[in-house]
C-alpha cells in the first residue's frame, strides 16, 4: 500500500457559472495536481460535492478524472452512505477497473453503535477484493469510529487497509498508529494536524489544501516521511493561516475560492453551499499573494 503514502488529495468538482460541470477546469485541476507533486487522486470524496451530483454527472466526472490522469497516479473512489445495502450494491455494480481503492465514509445521520459501524465496514469489505480507506469524519457524521473499531477491522479484513482519520484529534490518531497492524495506514484527513500525524508514524493526508498548494504542501508532507522536521514544520507554518482561511465559511467553498484565485476554475458551488464571501475572497488573495 506504498501509492497511498505521502499527500492524496480530495478533488474538488468545478462548476460553469450555470452550475454545469466544467470539465475544462477538471482536467486543468487533475494536471496541476500530477505536475506539483501530489502523490494520488480522491475521486468524488466529500469535497466533490457528490451529494449534489447525478448519477450521470458523477459518472462523468469519473470518466473524466480517469482519461486526464492518464494512469499517471493512484486513483481512490469515494463510494459510501447510510444504507450498508445500497452501499455494497454501488459497489458490485461500479466498474472498479482504473481505480487502485475505495474511500467509504462511517454511516451518517443513523448514529450506529460501534458493532453497527464494524458491521457495515464488515459487508462492505465482503463485497469486494479492492483494497478499502474507511474514512472517519465525526464532524460531518455525527459518529465517531473508536480506535478499537478501526483496529479490529484492520485485524480482521485484508482489504481493509487504511483509515482517513479526520476527528482532529491527535491523540486517537496516535492510538491507532500505536495498536493496527505494521501494515496499516493512518492517513490524516485533517489538514491542520497532517504533519505531527504523519511524524508520529502517519502515512500522509488526503488533501483539501493540498489541490491549491500542491507544492508546498507534497513537499511538506514528504519532509515528515523523510525525518526531516525543520523543513516540515518551516513549510506548515507558511501555510496555517491558508488552511483556517478554506474552512472559515465551510468546504469546498474555501478552496474554489483559492483555485479561482490562482487560475484553475470558478469559485461556483452548488446549494445548499454558497460561494465564499468578497471579504473571505479577499482574504484567500491576499494570502496567495503573500506566499
Amino acid at each position: 500500500m506504498q501509492q497511498f503514502k505521502g499527500t492524496g488529495v480530495a478533488l474538488a468538482t468545478p462548476f460553469n457559472e450555470d452550475k454545469s460541470i466544467d470539465f475544462d477546469g477538471l482536467e486543468r485541476l487533475v494536471n496541476h495536481q500530477i505536475t506539483n507533486g501530489v502523490n494520488y487522486l480522491v475521486v468524488l470524496g466529500t469535497t466533490g460535492e457528490p451529494t449534489t451530483l447525478t448519477k450521470e454527472e458523477k459518472e462523468a466526472v469519473k470518466t473524466k478524472i480517469v482519461e486526464a490522469n492518464k494512469g499517471r497516479l493512484p486513483l481512490v473512489l469515494g463510494i459510501g452512505g447510510n444504507n450498508t445495502a445500497a452501499v455494497v450494491e454501488e459497489i458490485k455494480n461500479t466498474d472498479l477497473t482504473s481505480f487502485n481503492a475505495i474511500l467509504s465514509v462511517s454511516p451518517h445521520y443513523n448514529k450506529p453503535t460501534q458493532e453497527g459501524i464494524y458491521q457495515h465496514f464488515k459487508a462492505i469489505a465482503e463485497a469486494t477484493e479492492k483494497p478499502i480507506i474507511l474514512y472517519n469524519v465525526p464532524g460531518r457524521t455525527s459518529s465517531n469510529v473508536s480506535p478499537e473499531i478501526i483496529i479490529r477491522l484492520a485485524n480482521d479484513f485484508s482489504n481493509i487497509v487504511a483509515v482517513k482519520e479526520a476527528k482532529g484529534d491527535l491523540i486517537q490518531a496516535t492510538r491507532i498508529i500505536q495498536n493496527a497492524p505494521k501494515d496499516f495506514l493512518v492517513i490524516s484527513g485533517d489538514d491542520m494536524i497532517a504533519l505531527p500525524i504523519t511524524l508520529a508514524g502517519g502515512a500522509g493526508v488526503i488533501s483539501v489544501i493540498g489541490q491549491g498548494l500542491c507544492k508546498d504542501f507534497s513537499s511538506m508532507i514528504q519532509f515528515a516521511l523523510d525525518g526531516k522536521v525543520k523543513e516540515a514544520y518551516e513549510l506548515h507554518y507558511k501555510m496555517m493561516n491558508g488552511i483556517d482561511l478554506i474552512f472559515e465559511e465551510g468546504n469546498p467553498a474555501g478552496i474554489k475560492s483559492m483555485l479561482q484565485k490562482i487560475g484553475i476554475c470558478s469559485d461556483e458551488v452548488r446549494l445548499p453551499l454558497l460561494a465564499a464571501s468578497e471579504e473571505l475572497q479577499t482574504k484567500i488573495s491576499d494570502f496567495v499573494d503573500s506566499l
